[in-house]
């Protein structure tokens, strides 16, 4: 280490004790805050296949075609490979 007094010593000490907890509590904060929006998504997604199955139910009935059979499967894709 360079020669600093041993009052520059006790500064940077508190410095770096200081800036380390806010460091681990804003990692933490972060994580919180990604599971809960890992929950949203997932809750979203659930939703969206449940509706999803009441169109698919009604388009039979009429006779027509889904327009959301590829959309709906590509963002389902990319939604389980962000996952992993």
């Amino acid at each position: 280490m360079s020669n600093i007094s041993n009052e520059q010593k006790a500064f940077y000490q508190q410095v770096y004790d200081k800036t380390r907890k806010e460091i681990e509590s804003i990692s933490l904060k972060i994580e919180e805050e990604l599971a809960l929006v890992k929950e949203r998504i997932t809750k979203l997604t659930n939703q969206k296949q449940a509706i999803k199955k009441m169109y698919d139910g009604a388009c039979a009935c009429l006779g027509i075609e889904s327009e959301f059979d590829e959309n709906l499967e590509e963002s389902e894709e990319s939604s389980e490979e962000e996952e992993e």
